[in-house]
C-alpha cells in the first residue's frame, strides 16, 4: 500500500454476481460480494473505500452486497479519543499485567473474540479462484511521457480535456511490513485481591499530625502520567492542542476517582521483581513512520506470540487481521491487541490530528459471534445507502428487526459521493491512461459500459476519477 504522491491505484474489477460460502452462518451460496483485485493501492483510495463499505483481505478488495448476503457486513469505527474501557475490557489488561508481574494467572479458555478472527478465512476460500492477477506486470505498467501515445479529444462534443499518461513504475509488491524495534511497553501487576486490614493496636494508630501515606504504586503512576503529558505536549511544538486533541490530553490527567482508561494500564512501570517482560514493536509514534500497512509484534520474554496486521491510513488505525500462539490464548490476545491499536491510535494523533478513528473492520449483527465489536465505544456503523456514520446505539434497534437496514433516517438523503460522470472515470488501456469517455470509443468488441458503471458506482466518483481501472 502505497502513501500517495507516486504510482496510482490500479484495481481490476470482477464484478460479483455468483454467491459463496459464507465463513459466518455456513452457507454455501449465500455470501454475495463485490470484488476488485488491487495491484497497487494509494492509502488515501484505500480510506475512502472503506468509508463506502469496502475491506482488503491482502490484495483483493470486497465489498458485500448488502442487501443480498446473507450476513450483512457493516463497517464499525471506533472514535478512539473519547474510548473509554468497559468492564470486561479492564479485565483483560489487568489479567495481563497480573501474567506479567506475577506469572501466576489461571490458563482458562478465553471466551473472547480476537479481533476480525474470521475475516481473512472467509476472504481467502470464497474467491481463492481470484487470489492471483494473470495480468502481467508490464501491462501494469503506464507510458511515461515521452514514451505515451498522446491521447487526443475525441469526444469533441463533450469538451473533455486531454489526458497522458505519466505514471511510476509499479511496486511488485504493494502491501509494506515494519516492525521497528520500539522501547519495552511498561506494565503494572494488577492487585485484584483485597487488602483486610486488622484493627490497630492501642497506641500503634496513625499519627494524625503528619500527612497520610502514599502507596509506591500511586506515586510511579502519577510520575509517568505527568512524563506522558510532558512528551505529547513537546511533540505539539508548543502549538495549543484543540477539540480532540485537548480532550485526549486531559484524560492523560490523573484524576480523583474517575475510571481509568487505557494508558493507565499501558504506560505504567513494572516493579523490579516481574516474572515476565512483554515488548510491543510497532511504527513509531507519529506520522513520520509513514503510511500504509505494518505488522504489529508482541513478544513476550523474547518469544513472537502474536502479530497484528494494521493499516495506518490518513483518518484511521484500520485493523486487518490478528493471530497469535494458541498456548497464549487464556490472556484473550484479541481484545488485548485491540486495546493496545486503540492506545496507538491515540499517539498517532498527537501528531496527526486527522487520524482519530480506529476501524474494526465489519460487525455482523445477524452473526452473535461477531457482536463483540460492539462493545468498543463509541463506535458508528456505517449506513450501507447513504455512506454516513450513525451511532450504534440508534443501529442496533434497526438490526434486531431486520438484519439489514438504511441506518440514515433521512429519507430524502442519498449518497453525497455516487457516480455523475461516467465519462470522467479513468481507465488504463494498453498501457495508457484516459477517459472512459476516449476509451469507450477505440474499445472493440462488445461494450463493457455496464461493467464499468457498476464499477464507478461501488466506489464513488472521486476514487473512479483517481484510480486506474484495467481494460485489457
Amino acid at each position: 500500500m502505497a502513501a500517495g504522491g507516486g504510482s496510482p491505484s490500479i484495481v481490476e474489477f470482477f464484478g460479483g454476481e455468483d454467491g459463496y460460502r459464507c465463513g459466518y452462518c455456513r452457507s454455501d451460496t449465500g455470501n454475495i460480494s463485490h470484488g476488485m483485485w488491487a495491484h497497487s493501492m494509494t492509502v488515501q483510495d484505500y480510506q475512502d473505500l472503506i468509508d463506502r463499505g469496502w475491506r482488503r483481505s491482502g490484495k483483493y478488495v470486497y465489498k458485500p452486497i448488502m442487501n443480498q448476503t446473507c450476513c450483512p457486513q457493516y463497517t464499525i469505527r471506533c472514535r478512539a479519543l473519547h474510548f473509554q474501557a468497559s468492564k470486561s475490557h479492564k479485565k483483560v489488561l489487568k489479567k495481563m499485567l497480573k501474567f506479567i508481574s506475577k506469572g501466576d494467572v489461571s490458563k482458562v479458555a478465553s471466551e473472547e473474540e480476537p479481533m476480525d478472527s474470521h475475516i481473512e478465512d472467509v476472504a481467502t476460500c470464497d474467491f481463492a479462484y481470484k487470489s492471483e492477477s494473470q495480468v502481467s506486470q508490464s501491462d501494469l505498467t503506464p507510458l511515461a511521457v515521452d514514451q505515451a501515445e498522446r491521447v487526443e479529444n475525441e469526444d469533441e462534443d463533450s469538451g473533455e480535456t486531454k489526458e497522458e499518461g505519466n505514471v511510476q513504475k509499479v511496486e511488485s509488491d504493494s502491501v509494506q511490513i515494519r516492525a521497528d524495534k520500539d522501547t519495552p511497553v511498561p506494565a503494572e501487576p494488577s492487585h485484584s485481591a483485597k487488602a483486610v486490614h486488622a484493627p490497630p493496636k492501642p497506641g500503634k494508630g496513625a499519627d494524625l499530625s503528619k500527612p497520610p501515606c502514599r502507596k509506591a504504586k500511586d506515586i510511579r503512576k502519577e510520575r509517568k502520567l505527568q512524563k506522558l503529558l510532558q512528551n505529547q505536549m513537546g511533540t505539539a511544538e508548543g502549538s495549543q492542542l484543540q477539540g480532540d486533541q485537548t480532550f485526549l490530553l486531559q484524560n492523560s490527567k490523573p484524576k480523583t476517582n474517575q475510571p481509568k482508561n487505557i494508558e493507565d494500564f499501558v504506560f505504567v512501570p513494572l516493579p523490579d521483581d516481574a516474572r515476565h517482560k512483554l515488548e510491543a514493536e510497532h511504527a513509531p509514534n507519529g506520522p513520520e513512520c509513514g503510511y500504509g500497512s505494518f505488522h504489529q509484534q508482541y513478544w513476550l520474554d523474547g518469544k513472537i506470540i502474536a502479530v497484528g496486521v494494521i493499516d495506518i491510513l490518513p483518518y484511521c488505525v484500520s485493523s486487518v487481521y490478528l493471530y497469535y500462539d494458541p498456548d497464549f490464548s487464556f490472556l484473550s490476545l484479541g481484545v488485548y491487541s485491540a486495546l493496545r491499536e486503540i492506545a496507538f491510535t491515540r499517539q498517532l494523533c498527537v501528531k496527526a490530528p486527522d487520524l482519530c478513528f480506529y476501524y474494526m473492520g465489519f460487525y455482523i449483527h445477524s452473526c452473535p459471534k461477531m457482536r463483540y465489536k460492539g462493545q468498543y465505544r463509541p463506535s458508528d456503523l456505517l449506513c450501507p445507502e447513504t455512506y454516513v456514520w450513525t451511532p450504534i446505539e440508534q443501529c442496533l434497534p434497526l438490526l434486531e428487526r431486520s438484519k439489514y437496514s438504511r441506518f440514515n433516517q433521512d429519507g430524502k438523503a442519498v449518497d453525497e459521493g455516487r457516480l455523475k460522470e461516467l465519462g470522467r472515470v479513468r481507465v488504463l488501456h494498453k498501457r495508457t491512461v484516459m477517459p472512459y469517455s476516449v476509451y469507450k470509443k477505440r474499445r472493440k468488441g462488445p461494450s463493457d459500459e455496464a461493467s464499468v458503471q457498476q464499477y464507478a458506482s461501488l466506489v464513488g466518483q472521486t476514487c473512479s476519477e483517481r484510480m486506474l481501472l484495467f481494460r485489457s
